[in-house]
């Protein structure tokens, strides 16, 4: 018996040592009498069985560093096999993860209790707790398989039999959390790379799979408490880490990537039963900072595509070309259809190239949420948020800024709103895409709407806004060169040569506006009439001009009848009658009452509503007639002693005398 012993010492089989020494102990050597050499064993037996314990407990300690060591290899071998698996049975709702059967039947085969021959548990006759010849012949050897793990269940059995079972499980315990609280702890630079999140998430799954295995396979060495313990510390670590490190993260290819691990990371861990939903719940905010990175992407893009625009109609020559342009975006003009080639098509080149990026970035958002166990509606719905951000943030904030920049002109201001009304039709479509790649009918109950229409019409009124100001700028310029002589003794016979070019600018500005809608047209008309007309009326009426005279208002005349006579031509069609002419009746009355000196039906009327200059202001008139008595007073030294002009400045004097009492009468 004593020779078996040296012999199962000698073959490192150690609990069936230990059984044959509590035989010798128990049975043999009481029955051998007081032999010398029965002593001499009995004194070693305690030595023998410190030895047995060592020595497992050392097998024990090399597990423990192995499995820390190549946990990240158990991991990646478990997450290829839930990816197999998912690919394999994607069709089913609710999957067993694979080797559920097997599990069933490694647990009735791997039971740590001692057989009632005494004889050594099944792990000491095989070094790996699995067998794999027993599997069914397309199977995947699990994650486990990687593992022998022979030494635990040794040290357990050798622990128990030497009473000393709960010192083993609390050491064990011990061990492991801490080498979880290693696992869990993430490299500084993970967030650098996809591999770097890879190898966490190996570590992590490749510890749990051999923390499953060891509940399934021992009797009590560590329990359900134990693990969802660890599970739990590991959940609140994993997500804490992926929150700070994903935060770091501004390339999109590299956050949907990470998302796609993550949902594998969950559901190979829920294929052995632990519960991920927080995981699943981290991805949304994920998704939230993924949108947030796309918007950045995005509107580098727009600004790229609408700074290389040339803004100006594209032009097709073939059939070919047509249909490639209407096959990017939904175009369709029947009468342009019907003409020949070449011709044009109404929008620019960021028209088509806009719209396919609107439908890019909505197919990046349904990457997103593919596999995060939403449904279709709750998918089509954050889809249309996102794309209700790109347009009311990023693409209006970009079409703010090509509208705002500088040196814009006014071609392209005009090319600007036929892109953004073509635009705005398109919405329906972008609706109906969404919808297609959803399959959620666009008219759903509290289905979000997409808010393009309102943002391609605030562009396009702040383009008209811009082009209202821009041609204003334009006639300001023109008329900083009017140079009129205010002392002439009379007027000419034609127009300034500075209003002569202002009016053949907006001719010819006005003719690019035929492709705008009839009412910015002729608002943007009516507008640059009504801003020369006042811009004339201040010019006339300025601090620095202290005299005129009658010869240089007949001059002004001449130039108010040139702007009159380019008002009645009709630069823009849609204005019914003389209405563009209104645009300049607060100087022609004035001018009229100047030039016909027609006071007496101007202070008799004055104040009635069928009066012949209603729109002259008396405060206006008073002002301007102060520089014509300048006029008349400075013109010749010798005026007073000239019959004639001695009457003129009495009835200057007398018209101001009348105006005066006419605005106080109406002021009190």
């Amino acid at each position: 018996m004593y020779s078996r012993l040296q012999e199962q010492m000698k073959a490192k089989r150690y609990y069936p040592a230990l059984r044959t020494l509590e035989l010798l102990e128990q049975t043999c050597l009481p029955q051998a009498g007081q032999y010398r050499f029965c002593s001499i064993m009995a004194e070693n037996i305690p030595r023998l069985r410190t030895q047995i314990r060592d020595v497992s407990m050392s097998d024990l300690k090399d597990f423990l560093e192995s499995i820390r060591k190549h946990s990240d290899k158990i991991g990646e071998t478990a997450m290829k096999q839930a990816q197999l698996q998912r690919s394999v049975d994607s069709t089913l709702p609710h999957q067993q993860r694979a080797g559920s059967g097997r599990r069933a039947r490694k647990e009735a085969g791997a039971n740590t209790d001692l057989d009632g021959h005494g004889c050594s548990p099944l792990s000491e006759q095989d070094s790996g707790i699995l067998d794999v010849e027993d599997e069914e012949e397309d199977e995947v050897p699990g994650a486990q398989d990687l593992v022998d793990f022979s030494p635990v269940y040794r040290c357990l059995h050798i622990y128990t039999g030497l009473g000393a079972r709960d010192t083993f499980e609390s050491y064990y315990r011990k061990q492991r959390r801490k080498q979880a609280r290693l696992v869990l702890q993430p490299h500084s630079n993970m967030h650098e790379t996809l591999d770097g999140y890879r190898r966490y998430f190996n570590q992590i799954v490749g510890f749990f799979v051999v923390e499953d295995h060891v509940l399934h396979t021992t009797q009590g060495l560590v329990n359900r408490a134990y693990v969802e313990e660890l599970w739990e510390l590991a959940l609140s670590k994993t997500i804490a880490a992926l929150r700070t490190h994903s935060s770091y993260c501004t390339d999109p290819d590299l956050v949907l990537d990470l998302k796609n691990l993550i949902v594998l990371f969950a559901d190979t861990l829920q294929g052995y039963g632990f519960p991920v939903n927080q995981l699943f719940d981290m991805l949304l905010e994920i998704r939230d900072q993924y949108g947030e990175i796309l918007l950045k992407k995005w509107n580098l893009t727009f600004r790229q595509i609408l700074d290389l625009d040339n803004y100006s109609p594209i032009p097709v020559a073939t059939e070919e070309e047509y249909r490639c342009i209407t096959g990017q975006f939904p175009f369709q003009d029947p009468q342009l259809e019907k003409m020949p080639f070449p011709k044009k098509l109404p929008f620019s080149q960021f028209v088509p190239k806009v719209y396919s990026q609107l439908k890019e970035f909505i197919y990046a958002c349904l990457k997103f949420s593919e596999d995060l166990h939403l449904s279709s509606t709750e998918i089509d719905d954050m889809i249309r948020k996102s794309t209700n951000l790109l347009l009311t943030r990023t693409l209006s904030h970009c079409l703010q800024y090509a509208i705002k920049k500088k040196n814009v002109g006014l071609a392209e201001l005009v090319q600007i709103i036929i892109n953004t009304t073509h635009l705005e039709q398109s919405c329906q479509f972008l609706e109906g895409f969404i919808s297609n790649i959803t399959n959620v009918p666009p008219d759903t109950v509290n289905a979000t709407k997409l808010y393009g229409t309102s943002t391609f019409k605030d562009a396009r009124h702040a383009a008209e806004e811009e082009i209202y100001t821009n041609l204003n700028q334009k006639i300001d310029q023109f008329l900083q060169l009017a140079d009129y002589d205010w002392m002439a003794a009379q007027g000419g016979g034609q127009a300034s040569d500075y209003l002569s070019d202002l009016i053949a600018f907006l001719c010819s500005t006005f003719t690019v506006f035929t492709h705008l809608p009839g009412k910015v047209a002729q608002t943007a008309c009516m507008s640059a009439c009504k801003h020369l007309s006042t811009s004339l009326l201040q010019l006339l009426l300025e601090a620095d001009v202290r005299q005129v005279s009658m010869g240089a208002l007949q001059q002004f005349n001449v130039d108010v009848r040139e702007c009159e006579r380019f008002a009645r031509a009709g630069p823009v069609p849609g204005f019914q009658g003389d209405t563009l002419l209104l645009a300049f009746i607060d100087l022609r009355q004035l001018l009229d009452l100047f030039t016909q000196w027609d006071w007496s039906t101007y202070l008799a009327d004055y104040g009635r509503p069928t009066c012949k200059y209603l729109r002259v202001n008396p405060h206006t008139a008073l002002a301007l007639l102060e520089k014509m008595r300048d006029t008349s007073r400075k013109n010749n030294v010798f005026a007073q002693f000239r019959k004639n002009e001695r009457d003129k400045q009495k009835l200057i004097d007398t018209v101001v005398k009348q105006l005066r009492n006419l605005i106080s009468a109406h002021q009190s």
